[in-house]
């Protein structure tokens, strides 16, 4: 059995713990509905809000939907001007035979737009990587 990551991203209306913890409900009962997750499954998961986001731990929304034994994290996401603002995300580790590909990431209300950045990423220079790499394996 692998351990697959499952990604999924929500918007709070406001910085409100009330608010913190509905997105973050909806957000992970999503998830666990569009994957068949059971909790003992999950190895841990790690939440992250922008820094806007602090009036409670979206962790506490798991613990609501009964992931008591689940090791939960939460920290904030890096403050890059003109990123999605009152966004909390997730990261759940989940042991599963599923392959990567049949994983289903679940980007919701605001945070839908995050996900066409992955269609646009910045192009690599493959020739100074592989160079880079070259010269670190041979220190």
């Amino acid at each position: 059995m692998a351990c697959r990551g499952v990604r999924g991203a929500t918007t709070a209306q406001s910085n409100s713990r009330d608010d913190i913890l509905a997105a973050t409900r909806q957000l992970v009962a999503l998830i666990i509905r569009r994957n068949g997750i059971d909790p003992v499954d999950v190895a841990s998961a790690t939440f992250t809000t922008t820094t806007d986001l602090d009036a409670e731990f979206p962790a506490l929304a798991a613990r609501q939907l009964g992931w008591l034994d689940v090791p939960l994290l939460c920290g904030h996401e890096i403050n890059v001007p003109g990123s999605l603002r009152l966004c909390v995300r997730v990261l759940v580790h989940w042991n599963t035979d599923k392959s990567q590909s049949e994983v289903n990431h679940v980007y919701i209300k605001e945070a839908r737009r995050l996900r066409p950045d992955l269609s646009n990423l910045p192009p690599v220079d493959w020739e100074e990587l592989e160079d880079w790499i070259a010269e670190q394996m041979s220190e």
